[in-house]
């Protein structure tokens, strides 16, 4: 029987604790355990992925927090790279989305910063624009980011389809 799980261990049956668990990725939420021999999935709520959005356009700030966190996600934001990285350093986000175009900065150079010395080991960088991918594939195939996400097509679960599987 899987039960509800507290600080990393999942309570068997009757609270007895069960092994202990590791979350890796941001798809954190989801916990194997083996029950009579079976695996069993189980998804944990209680694992929000943190998420910091890097943009300079205010509306867009506003419009893609509200989404996310109706998706689930812990969300915090940022205008310009020194305050990404300030944020980076109190969220610990799991994943960092950067606007290739961001005013004065450039995104990419923020990216850089943020994947190098901003986020804890394990932790992602995306890229987002409003361009396409192929309009910006030759900036970005050198940077050390997990992949790019176009804005229109921003959510939840396209940020774990590009981050699923990295380690922690």
């Amino acid at each position: 029987m899987v039960c509800p799980a507290r600080d990393g261990v999942v309570e068997g049956a009757r609270g007895r604790p069960g092994p202990p668990i590791r979350a890796t990725g941001p798809s954190a939420g989801f916990l194997l355990a083996v029950s009579r021999g079976r695996a069993v999935l189980a998804t944990l709520a209680w694992m929000p992925i943190r998420c910091l959005i890097v943009d300079d356009n205010e509306a867009f700030l506003a419009a893609a927090r509200v989404l996310l966190e109706r998706q689930g996600l812990t969300v915090a934001i940022a205008s310009t790279g020194a305050e990404a990285l300030r944020r980076a350093r109190s969220l610990r986000p799991d994943v960092a989305l950067v606007d290739i175009s961001l005013g004065e900065e450039r995104g990419l150079d923020v990216a850089r910063r943020l994947a190098e010395d901003g986020l804890d080991d394990g932790a992602a960088v995306v890229l987002i624009s409003t361009r396409a991918e192929d309009e910006v594939a030759d900036l970005i195939a050198g940077c050390p980011v997990a992949g790019f996400l176009p804005k229109s097509e921003l959510s939840a679960s396209a940020i774990r389809r590009i981050t699923d599987g990295r380690p922690r």
